[in-house]
């Protein structure tokens, strides 16, 4: 089972160590975390994508929810919410296949952001299906390095 979390944390050093240990010992794996500051510099946000039995994420949240400098904890997974992701991939190009990779880069809307002789980078924002797609249709292109920021969150409407 997979549920994503957002916790409120004092932006202070050490906090998101602890956070870290504290699902380690729980037995949920953390897929993705990502951690910023938030419109108040004293706080930041934690996005956290869990994998684990219900059991073990219960747990995770349970210890998280005891640690100093955490303010508070929402279960997204329970809530409307919209989520987003950044990936940076760098892929393998000849000029047999730049016009093919332009093409998927215009249908995913993804933007060239730099370009050396042998290689295309480009950016993606958007959910991780989204994300996944696009990774999927370069891979025959071949891959050479990829980064992606992990996923963040906000509850969606008013509250």
């Amino acid at each position: 089972m997979k549920r994503t979390m957002s916790a409120l944390a004092e932006n202070k050093p050490g906090v998101l160590a602890e956070l870290a240990a504290a699902f380690g010992k729980s037995g949920a794996n953390i897929l993705s975390l990502a951690a910023g500051e938030t419109e108040n510099p004293g706080v930041s946000r934690i996005v956290l994508r869990l994998e684990g039995d219900d059991e073990a994420i219960d747990a995770a949240e349970l210890c998280l929810r005891n640690l100093d400098g955490i303010i508070g904890i929402d279960d997204l997974s329970r809530k409307d919410f919209v989520d987003r992701e950044l990936v940076m991939i760098k892929i393998a190009m000849s000029p047999q296949s730049t016009g093919q990779l332009m093409q998927i880069f215009e249908v995913f809307r993804a933007n060239v952001v730099g370009m050396g002789q042998e290689t295309i980078t480009v950016e993606l924002s958007g959910d991780q299906e989204r994300i996944d797609g696009l990774i999927q249709m370069v891979k025959p292109y071949g891959i050479k390095s990829m980064c992606r920021s992990g996923m963040i969150a906000l509850k969606r409407g008013d509250e």
